[in-house]
């Protein structure tokens, strides 16, 4: 029993579990919209919305969607922009990721500057 909120500790762990899971599909929702359409955020909020309105997702609607975390109101845009750059972040981590891992494989005559790679011509 948990002296914080009197239920069970194996209820809440369950609770926690659920929240990481719904996070988990929240965050793939966004991803699965990123890769129909890679806009910025206002177009992004419209093209969520055409995803859940057609159910194109796992055949999820606006409901379904509200129980995994993913709500469309006015008052749940902070947290719905948050996941999208939450998604974006890691979309830039991974390519930064490629670059720096092509930059090795190339050796000495590819450097990786700020945010691509630039080819260096030997000298002499």
């Amino acid at each position: 029993m948990d002296a914080s909120s009197g239920r069970p500790a194996a209820a809440q762990s369950d609770g926690a579990t659920d929240a990481l899971r719904d996070r988990e599909d929240a965050l793939e929702f966004v991803r699965f919209c990123r890769r129909r359409r890679r806009v910025p955020w206002p177009e992004m909020y419209d093209e969520m919305c055409a995803v859940a309105a057609r159910r194109l997702y796992r055949d999820w609607g606006f409901a379904e969607l509200a129980e995994h975390g993913v709500a469309f109101t006015l008052f749940d845009m902070p947290g719905l922009a948050a996941l999208v750059t939450q998604v974006c972040r890691e979309e830039r981590e991974r390519a930064q990721e490629r670059e720096r891992a092509q930059a090795r494989d190339h050796g000495p005559e590819i450097e990786l500057t700020r945010d691509r790679l630039v080819s260096q011509a030997p000298a002499g």
